[in-house]
């Protein structure tokens, strides 16, 4: 098992997530369609533990230097959680979704202003969204009324898994941070 080692004598600018790490997000290009086998070795080779992520780690290859490992093995068997992201009308199934929860990995509802599918469907646990703009992928806001709409939505999530995670990824005009003030504002009112 590979040793937490830091670059110099002191700690780096940034540390390791340790207990602040959430879940891990897999993006799938646009043009990759549904391929339940594909996808069912990829979902089985996932480390599912901070130990299995260390194991994965020490086999590394010499792109990847000792002075950037940031693993921690003594975190155990402490679970890891994965989300997916799709971008292919392909996945609009049954069978996608059941594959998700067979291999415990989470759906991102994700809001691409239309470009890409936004499939509203709790596969695991938790729940991860992603916004990445109302109206215009990465610059748009949102509205009073559209953040009126996810808060609604994410109350009734907050009801059915333990964790519901947030991420707004319109920054191009700097609305993210507005927009999520404003989303925490609704949900800790309500």
């Amino acid at each position: 098992m590979p040793r937490l080692r830091w670059p110099t004598s002191s700690p780096p600018a940034y540390w390791p997530l340790g207990s602040k790490l959430g879940p891990i997000l897999w993006q799938l290009p646009p043009d990759l369609g549904y391929d339940p086998d594909r996808l069912a070795r990829f979902f089985a080779a996932l480390p599912r533990t901070h130990a299995e992520a260390a194991d994965l780690g020490a086999r590394h290859d010499d792109r990847l230097t000792e002075d950037r490992v940031f693993l921690n093995p003594e975190r155990g068997d402490q679970r890891l959680q994965h989300a997916l992201e799709v971008r292919h009308d392909s996945y609009k199934t049954p069978e996608f979704l059941q594959l998700l929860r067979d291999h415990d990995v989470a759906m991102v509802i994700a809001d691409t202003a239309g470009i890409w599918p936004q499939i509203e469907e709790i596969t695991t646990d938790f729940c991860y969204v992603r916004l990445h703009g109302a109206d215009e992928l990465y610059v748009s806001g949102y509205s009073d009324e559209g953040l009126d709409a996810w808060a609604t939505k994410i109350r009734r999530w907050r009801r059915q898994v333990e964790d519901v995670y947030i991420y707004f990824d319109n920054d191009a005009k700097v609305h993210s941070p507005r927009d999520a003030m404003a989303l925490r504002e609704r949900l800790d009112g309500g």
